[in-house]
């Protein structure tokens, strides 16, 4: 009998739930074709929203999607002068947010000091930016999204394991080879 009761209530409350899942209220959850949610939709370039100007340091919004494998690559603003090719040396502003807390964790803008990265392709810097780098153009700005693989895969310096990374670079000035 006591089972019989528990049945009874559990059917009760699933049809009380129901009831209320058939509310006139659209979902706010964000979905893909109404059944899944975005976030377990890989990232795409076009997801990361970036503002503010060359030169200056940007915002980023990390949009709610699941990090990507691959590095994503993309020109923010077209640079109009000598671009990074394997060899050369590239001098880059750049912000480094954090995927998984969307915090900040570096910035040569807020220091007012650009980075060199002599050799570009062979540097002593991640995979995401020897790869990343090289078609950069003075004057441009570039996104990079760096899966674990091609930036810190084990974490430090403030990153955690298996991070990726969201850079926004400026390249200030290529030097040739």
């Amino acid at each position: 009998m006591r089972n019989v009761l528990l049945i009874a209530s559990l059917a009760l409350a699933a049809a009380g739930l129901a009831g209320c899942g058939s509310s006139a209220q659209p979902s706010t959850q964000p979905t893909n074709g109404g059944s899944t949610p975005a976030a377990t939709n890989p990232c795409k370039a076009d997801d990361f929203k970036v503002t503010g100007e060359f030169g200056a340091a940007p915002k980023v919004e990390i949009p709610a999607c699941k990090p990507t494998d691959e590095l994503i690559i993309k020109d923010l603003v077209q640079g109009t002068g000598a671009e990074v090719k394997a060899g050369t040396t590239a001098t880059v502003n750049y912000q480094l947010t954090t995927f998984s807390d969307k915090k900040v964790l570096d910035s040569s803008f807020k220091r007012g000091a650009p980075f060199d990265v002599k050799n570009v392709g062979q540097a002593s810097v991640i995979d995401g930016w020897n790869e990343g780098l090289v078609g950069l153009k003075e004057q441009g700005r570039r996104l990079l999204v760096v899966p674990p693989a091609k930036g810190y895969g084990q974490g430090g310096q403030g990153i955690k394991p298996n991070e990726t990374l969201v850079f926004v670079i400026d390249g200030v000035k290529v030097t040739p080879a």
